[in-house]
């Protein structure tokens, strides 16, 4: 990048480092968040499905499959494991949706699904969104079950305008058109999610926020009048934009320092290029 685009993404965009380790390739990103669910320790037998939600159709090279590895690592057998990508950066909430509909179905109150996402920067249109965002490399895990006493998800809202849809970096005037259009297609999606589940700005206690940028929340908290210090951009400036996996990294933050209390109701908002607005309200 040149030095006008590293100097406007760090003091208008808010971003400062991004976390790459190219010394290690997916399995070895995504098992170390797997292995810190506590949860699933004397559990692997309940997994039913194990839902990878990636931004990227493609992640390695054939024949690898990178989830099945996964799998194997920590000897879980179940019905399914699969990958979800047609949301891009918002595929962590359609993976969560998808999952409580499979055990829904599943009928067994004891079986989970195993939700995972963190990709690799690998290529150069993996690692930077044009005059908007970096990736990086993080990677999240979390269990999903059809019913249970925490984090229970009251709504999820998801639209998809495919005028947006083409390469950016390429494509101006497309960029400019996604840029105007993006702030209000996400009020758009987050207020549906509330009015879906009965909230409203006022009564939501957090916003978890995809790590896009800093401005774009500001500007989206403008619109809103939702105060701009309930949204955790803790990790935006320390972590970059992680694909998929920022609903959770920002999930952890937000546990971590104590910003959600038993019955809080939170909202988590992404997008994906393509273009996908999608967002969730939970009770934690």
């Amino acid at each position: 990048m040149s030095t006008r685009q590293t100097t406007m993404l760090r003091r208008f965009h808010g971003l400062d480092r991004v976390r790459l380790d190219p010394g290690d390739d997916l399995l070895d990103l995504l098992v170390p968040a797997v292995a810190g669910l506590a949860e699933l320790r004397g559990r692997e037998s309940d997994i039913r499905y194990v839902i990878h939600a990636r931004s990227m159709p493609v992640v390695a090279p054939y024949p690898r499959n990178p989830l099945h590895e996964l799998v194997d690592r920590f000897g879980l057998r179940p019905t399914a494991a699969f990958t979800v990508t047609h949301h891009a950066c918002a595929a962590s909430l359609l993976a969560i949706d998808l999952a409580g509909r499979l055990l829904a179905v599943d009928g067994d109150p004891d079986a989970l699904a195993l939700v995972v996402a963190g990709e690799k920067t690998f290529t150069k249109h993996a690692r930077l969104v044009p005059e908007t965002s970096v990736f990086g490399e993080g990677a999240a895990a979390c269990l999903v079950a059809a019913d249970g006493p925490r984090d229970r998800v009251l709504s999820y809202a998801s639209s998809q305008l495919g005028e947006f849809d083409g390469r950016l970096d390429i494509d101006k005037e497309l960029q400019a058109a996604y840029q105007r259009g993006y702030p209000l297609a996400m009020v758009e999606v987050m207020e549906a999610a509330l009015a879906q589940a009965g909230e409203s700005w006022q009564t939501v206690r957090l916003l978890l926020p995809h790590n896009v940028n800093l401005v774009s929340w500001k500007r989206l908290c403008r619109l809103t009048g939702f105060p701009l210090d309930r949204v955790v951009l803790d990790n935006v400036p320390e972590v970059g934009h992680s694909f998929a996996a920022d609903a959770f990294i920002n999930h952890r933050t937000a546990t971590a320092r104590g910003l959600l209390r038993s019955g809080d109701r939170y909202l988590i908002a992404a997008a994906g290029l393509g273009a996908t607005f999608s967002a969730m309200v939970l009770e934690h």
